[in-house]
């Protein structure tokens, strides 16, 4: 069926707000239902039904801490999660990828730890535990360690093509670390 063709289709059902006929409708994020009584009436509505994903695997033998249940591996919008097999009645969830635990300080709030976090993009970075109080923010693998020229409390790791190099934290400094002050 054609793109045009698809939208000259009637729904077959009225608007719950003025009783005109719902139509569908191409909007910049996809299909949509509208009323056909558009710009008077402007109810609108998902063309399908709203899914929480879809199942790929029920895990047999691992029951839900919530209901008992087994678990179920699905494919949600954001990736793939670990829930109850009754989800979204049980709204028992878990994540695949654990962060990794760095155990580093937050060099400018001194409270929160580093912790590493996933941007929308897929890319890792690594932040506060205290967002949205602090907003430090490094793009690469932090390391414990003070950086020589300004005494900046962290270090980065940096892949080089003599190696994995480490870099002062700091915005303002970024400087790389001597050879002879690192330690292995």
């Amino acid at each position: 069926m054609t793109k045009t063709a698809l939208f000259a289709v009637h729904h077959q059902e009225n608007c719950p707000v003025c009783g005109a006929e719902l139509v569908i409708r191409s909007g910049k994020h996809g299909p949509f239902t509208g009323c056909s009584a558009y710009p008077e009436c402007d109810y609108i509505r998902p063309l399908g039904p709203r899914s929480d994903g879809h199942v790929i695997k029920i895990l047999e033998g691992i029951p839900c801490p919530e209901c008992g249940a087994d678990k179920a591996l699905r494919q949600g919008r954001y990736g793939m999660f670990i829930c109850c097999s009754h989800y979204p009645d049980c709204t028992h969830s878990e994540t695949i990828d654990q962060p990794d635990d760095t155990g580093i300080s937050c060099p400018q709030c001194q409270q929160g730890e580093l912790v590493q976090r996933r941007s929308r993009y897929g890319k890792y970075f690594h932040a506060c535990s205290r967002y949205p109080d602090c907003q430090f923010v490094v793009n690469t693998r932090p390391v414990a360690g003070e950086c020589p020229a300004c005494h900046f409390p962290l270090l980065t790791e940096k892949k080089t093509a003599k190696g994995v190099r480490l870099i002062c934290a700091s915005k303002v400094c970024g400087k790389p670390v001597a050879e002879d002050n690192q330690e292995k």
